[in-house]
């Protein structure tokens, strides 16, 4: 069994919850990889720079500076302080992006019906799935930070959670294969403001019924729209749980 990890970007942000969940990713045994957010650094360094950040519906407008920016923060500046803080735990990380060993392709967002820029989209066709294994059998963790190219000499700016997804699909064609979205909650809440509200598991037609009642929205949809995916495409198990709870028996179980 492979272990497929997404850490969220409020947990980058947050150096003393990163540095616990590094700990507890250190300690996972057997083959695992680990795909990060961006946190919020991207935005403000784009700030210092006076580069306009554009959001539509939460998601980032990436023209060619901002490009710039999210390549150097997320490619740059978290994959390298994420691997050598492994590193320090024992952790023999390699950070990745999509370009390095052109292990995952994406291609550029359609324009219409938004023109989001340098955004890419990936499919598991995109994902060399044997370059991953080749690294986890030598014991090397691959980190996956959310920059991936389209083969042809462009970096694009993908999401971390489809990274994640569309990796764990890939493996999932190869060996067993568990993925593992974590954030800042305990996993997906029936009230967002009770922390023991956690629904233990949510299946197609539970999920439905959430979305009816506004209980599941926003930026839960796709992720949970994605967990669906990887699963009905062979992934064994995905759980959504708080980065501090990687190795508890916790968490929101989505299921067939």
């Amino acid at each position: 069994m492979i272990k497929v990890v997404k850490i969220g970007g409020n947990v980058i942000d947050n150096e003393a919850a990163l540095e616990r969940f590094v700990a507890d990713f250190a300690a996972i045994e057997g083959a695992k990889v680990l795909v990060h957010g961006g946190g919020k650094l991207a935005t403000r360094l784009a700030e210092k720079l006076e580069i306009p950040t554009t959001m539509i519906d939460g998601r980032r407008v990436t023209d060619r500076d901002t490009l710039d920016v999210v390549t150097m923060v997320y490619a740059g500046l978290v994959n390298k302080r994420v691997v050598a803080m492994l590193q320090a735990a024992g952790c023999n990380a390699i950070g990745l992006s999509g370009a390095d060993g052109g292990v995952v392709r994406a291609t550029r967002r359609a324009a219409k019906p938004i023109d989001f820029g340098f955004v890419g989209d990936i499919s598991v066709e995109g994902v060399d799935a044997e370059f991953i294994l080749s690294l986890t059998e030598r014991g090397v963790v691959p980190v996956f930070c959310s920059i991936m190219h389209d083969g042809a000499g462009t970096l694009l700016n993908c999401n971390a959670d489809s990274v994640a997804s569309a990796v764990a699909v890939a493996l999932a064609q190869k060996t067993d294969t568990e993925l593992v979205f974590c954030f800042e909650k305990r996993g997906v809440m029936a009230d967002i403001d009770d922390p023991d509200s956690v629904i233990a598991e949510i299946r197609p037609q539970s999920y439905k019924e959430l979305l009816a009642d506004g209980v599941v929205n926003k930026g839960m949809i796709p992720k949970i729209d994605g967990a669906f995916r990887a699963l009905e495409s062979g992934v064994k198990v995905v759980t959504i749980k708080h980065s501090e709870e990687l190795n508890c028996p916790s968490g929101t179980k989505i299921m067939l």
